[in-house]
Formats: C-alpha cells, structure tokens, sequence
C-alpha cells in the first residue's frame, strides 16, 4: 500500500481492508510510520510514535471491534496509557509518564485501533492554538505557517495531512471543534457525561470538558461514538441513548427539525463576510432537505461567560502543577511554564474559593440562559470560528504582551466565542468542513443539539456531507503530495 492510497481512506475504510485480509495491522503501522516521516516535518502534528505498535506490533494485542488494526494517535493531555509519557506540551512536565490507563484509553483498545504515537497539544490545553515552546508549532496542512487551531491542533492536523485517519480529541472550551475548523476536518464534541473520564475523575473542567476523536468522515465519528458512549463503574451520571446504534441512525434521514442559525459573535467578534456566507448557505441547504430554518441567535454576554470560564478553569490550576513538578523533577517558573501559563499559575495561587463558587453560579445562569435557545429549536448552526486559521504567534501561550485580564478578549475570544456556549450548557456540537474560503482555507460550519442529541447532529452531518461533500479536497501539506 503507497502512502497516497493509504491516506485516501477514512478509519472504517483502512479496517475493512483488514477485516478482508488484504492489509495488515503490522503493515498499516508501517504505513503510518512512513506516512508521519514524510509530513511532520511540514506540519509538526506528532510529537513521538511508539516503535513497539510499529515494527514490533503485536497483532493479537489489538481489540477485535470496528476499527481493529487502524493507526491512532493519543493527544498530549491528561495520560491516558499507563507507561506512556504524558508532557501536557510543557517543559515543566519533560519526561513524565502516565501511571494508569483511563477507561477511555481501554475503550479505545477495544475499538481496535492502534495507539502508535502521540499529537501536540499546547501547553495544558489552554489554547485555541497548537504552539508550543516544547515542541514548536503545528501547521494547518492549509498552509504551512498557519494555526492548525488548539488544543488538539496535532490530532487534527495529523489526520487531514494524511498521516493517521483518526485521533484522539479533547474538548473544554471549543478544542475538538476549533482545529476541525482551521484544518478541514470533522470534529464531534459530545453531550457532557457522553464518555467516561475515569478512573481518576468525574468528570473534566467540571463538566465543562469532553474526550472523543478527530475524524475526516462522519461514519467515522459515529461509529466511534458507539464504542466510546459506554458508562464505565462509577460514573457519576448516565445519560440517555437512542435505542438504535449512532453508526446506523448516522445513515438515516433526520426527522423534520426546527433549525436556528446566527452569525453573530456572542463575545463581538465579528464574523468574517465568507464565514457568515457559509453558514447562511448551509442554511439554505437544510432548508431545501426539508427542515424549518429561521434565523435568531441566542442572547449571552460572551466576555463575562469567558471570565467565569477562567475562574472554573484556573481554580487549583496550581496545586495540579505543584503536583506535576513533584512528579516530573522540574522546578515551577517562567523557564519551564510559557509566559500565558505562568500568569495564570499567579493568579490560581491567590483564587479565593468565593471566586470558584462565584463562577459557578454565574455559569449555571449562563446554561439557563442559552437553553432556552432550545426550546424553540432543535438545532443550532453557526461558524466554528468567526475566521479561518490565522497565522502563527496571534494568540499563542508564549506571548509575553498579553496581561492576565486581556487573557478573554486577546488569546480566547478570537477562537472560543461560537464554540464555548457548548461546553457551558454540556451539549454536543460539531464542526464540519462544507466551505471553502478564497483564500484556500475551510471554513468550519458548527451544528449543536440539545442535550442527549448526538444522533440529530449525525444525522445533519451525513446529508451536509452528501451534498456538500469535502472528501476529494486534498491539501498541499499531504503524504500524497510530498516526495
């Protein structure tokens, strides 16, 4: 298998090449592994594969589910596989390595596929760009140069360039979704409680976060929904289910929905012109599929909904680092934190618990707030991003100009404005790549349901992706266009 068919499949599409024996798991590694050789270095997404699930992979290790045999790559967050290094895209974390598999990651080896190496993240995930002091910066395949968009801008990134089909995700305040929109990919966050944090949490940022995966397909997403949507002993919370599986109801018409569509920024970031035009004929699209499209868009004060984000992000942040330095050796400072983190490791040092609780409750009137966007709608489209990937060093983490209280309006707002609302109320949302702007970046088109509603949003995807389809755009930074 050559490198340019290999990056034309999808992730079920490589795994039915192994189910019908004729590929290998051993060889779709090797694949893999020539395929990151010869685009990292363009697009820096892969920050270390694992030479024992390459050369030395042993086939019987691998889960018998859907996606058995699939090259996957584990984001740089949280450690999810025990043994593995887990630096969080810090140097202050060099070196340290995860004690304990999570129930994801146990998933995930029961969906079959091959965790050979992991993506780049920024540091701690706390950006809406992958740049890292660590590791350098990540490329949208775009356009070398250009964010691929954070926190998981190394899974995305790796995936639309060619070099895994699909990858590990992370999503508190927009990070699956946002690089799906600066790369050209599909990103699903789901439903808050959807997959399982643990063992060793409840859940993340306070529910505020979910684990999933990058994709380039929409059966994809859904096939992976379905092994991922397991409650897992002593989850906090179960949340409902459709009663057949996501795979399928991905492959069926939706009902009749009720769909609003807004352009307006909630923290007055304005819409780029052909971002809004997207959206707006995305709208006339379901419309002509049958569905009631009215435009409105939803009342929020964005800036203050970002402050107590921080305040619930930021709470203890310190205490997590005083543990990590204890655990890593490295001492805390401007020489092993980004000069953003460092910032925000001051300010966590002196949060009073009334500010935790104080954001708490402003957050829980916030989700009131957006909910009753759906009670008159059952869908809500928007941008993904007000504007397509940017170049580098725009909202990074090691810029040293930014204080602590521009934090909202300089390094978030310009990514999170259309994407936070989603992690606030724990509702899932998607990020496809229907449009094309002029200047041979994607436009990411943002569709989010109502709590629970997964299937609604796969359902949309698979039409928009019938009739709007992105499949045969290739991007210059790509295995099959690189000698």
């Amino acid at each position: 298998m050559n490198l340019t068919e290999y990056a034309r499949y999808d992730a079920l599409g490589l795994a039915r090449l192994v189910a019908d024996k004729q590929v290998t798991p051993s060889e779709l590694a090797r694949t893999a592994s020539s395929a990151i050789a010869a685009v990292n270095p363009a697009v820096n997404a892969v920050v270390e594969t694992y030479p024992d699930r390459i050369d030395a992979l042993d086939e019987k290790t691998l889960g018998s589910g859907p996606f058995r045999g699939v090259p996957f790559l584990m984001k740089d967050v949280f450690g999810h596989e025990a043994g593995r290094k887990i630096e969080f895209g810090s140097r202050l974390c060099r070196g340290m390595k995860a004690e304990q598999d999570t129930y994801f990651c146990q998933m995930l080896r029961a969906a079959g596929v091959n965790i050979l190496g992991r993506s780049a993240a920024p540091e701690y995930s706390m950006a809406g760009t992958t740049e890292t002091a660590l590791y350098g910066n990540t490329s949208t395949p775009w356009r070398q140069g250009y964010c691929a968009g954070g926190s998981t801008g190394g899974g995305m990134a790796a995936v639309i360039a060619g070099m895994v089909p699909i990858a590990h995700g992370s999503d508190i305040g927009g990070s699956i979704r946002i690089p799906a929109s600066f790369c050209g990919g599909v990103g699903l966050k789901p439903s808050r409680g959807r997959v399982s944090f643990g063992p060793m949490l409840d859940e993340g940022g306070y529910g505020l976060a979910q684990n999933f995966v990058q994709t380039k397909s929409v059966r994809d997403a859904a096939a992976m929904l379905d092994c991922l949507a397991l409650p897992q002993p002593g989850d906090p919370f179960i949340i409902p289910r459709p009663a057949q599986p996501y795979a399928a109801l991905a492959a069926t018409p939706a009902p009749a929905l009720r769909i609003g569509w807004s352009t307006r920024g909630l923290m007055g970031f304005d819409a780029d012109p052909e971002v809004a035009a997207a959206i707006k004929r995305t709208a006339q699209a379901l419309a002509e599929l049958g569905h009631r499209v009215e435009e409105e868009s939803p009342q929020l004060d964005g800036l203050a909904a970002m402050r107590s984000m921080m305040d619930v992000w930021f709470f203890g942040f310190d205490l997590r680092l005083a543990g990590y330095s204890k655990r890593s050796g490295h001492a805390i400072g401007p020489d092993t934190l980004e000069p953003v983190i460092f910032r925000i490791y001051q300010y966590a040092r002196q949060m009073k618990a009334e500010q935790f609780l104080s954001a708490m409750l402003a957050l829980n009137a916030a989700r009131r707030q957006l909910g009753e966007y759906f009670t008159r709608h059952d869908v809500w489209l928007s941008p993904t991003t007000a504007r397509v990937a940017e170049p580098w060093g725009n909202y990074n983490l090691g810029r040293a100009d930014v204080s602590f209280e521009e934090l909202p309006q300089k390094i978030f707002r310009p990514v999170c404005e259309f994407t936070l609302p989603h992690n606030i109320m724990g509702t899932p949302a998607i990020s496809l790549p229907l449009v094309m702007h002029s200047t041979g970046l994607p436009i990411g088109v943002q569709l989010a349901a109502g709590p629970a509603n997964e299937h609604l949003l796969l359902q949309l995807a698979s039409a928009l992706e019938a009739s709007m389809p992105w499949a045969d755009r290739v991007p210059p930074l790509h295995v099959s266009k690189l000698k």
